[in-house]
């Protein structure tokens, strides 16, 4: 009680608020000018979409539907449809990007590294329908933002887990199973 009554007569907070005010009073603002002064993006930001390419050039999705099902706002829509030889056909992917959360989900599941989020992030518009991302926008950012050597190294440096880090040990049931059935 004799503190609070002390801070209630020397008015100690006013006088500290005040204290701070004017050491800052005299120094220069930290405003950074967007448009001409850009925010330095920290590596494996979570941005825009894309589809991802092969070395041949082609899509790597293969239509299997689990970015979709992933995903916690069901922002993505897959359709496919039977080709030759009874192989899946991804006729359309689609991304409602106002919808999405940027959460990296559908790039967890996707077992073929499919889908990616690029780091770029200065997207505006004044349609609505620019923010539907179709297959061949979703292509064209892969080759605007991951080209060459960018996208492996962003799966390689900023997703897990890789092929690498999924292996058993000796002393695990399955395996020692399968060691005893050596054939003799």
């Amino acid at each position: 009680m004799k503190n609070s009554l002390m801070k209630t007569v020397f008015f100690t907070e006013i006088l500290s608020g005040l204290a701070l005010t004017f050491r800052t009073l005299f120094k220069s603002p930290v405003t950074r000018r967007y448009p001409k002064v850009k925010p330095v993006v920290a590596a494996g930001y979570r941005g825009l979409h894309a589809l991802a390419k092969d070395d041949d050039g082609k899509m790597k999705c293969v239509g299997c539907g689990l970015c979709g099902a992933y995903c916690p706002s069901q922002c993505i829509h897959i359709y496919t449809a039977e080709g030759e030889d009874n192989k899946k056909i991804v006729e359309r992917y689609e991304v409602d990007v106002l919808r999405c959360i940027f959460c990296g989900f559908c790039v967890e599941a996707c077992p073929f590294g499919a889908i990616s989020l690029s780091e770029h992030y200065e997207y505006a518009d004044y349609t609505k329908g620019s923010f539907y991302m179709t297959k061949e926008k979703l292509l064209e950012n892969w080759d605007k933002y991951f080209a060459g050597e960018k996208g492996k190294r962003y799966y390689r440096e900023f997703w897990r887990p890789r092929a690498e880090d999924l292996h058993g040990h000796d002393d695990q049931a399955m395996f020692s199973k399968i060691k005893g059935k050596v054939k003799e």
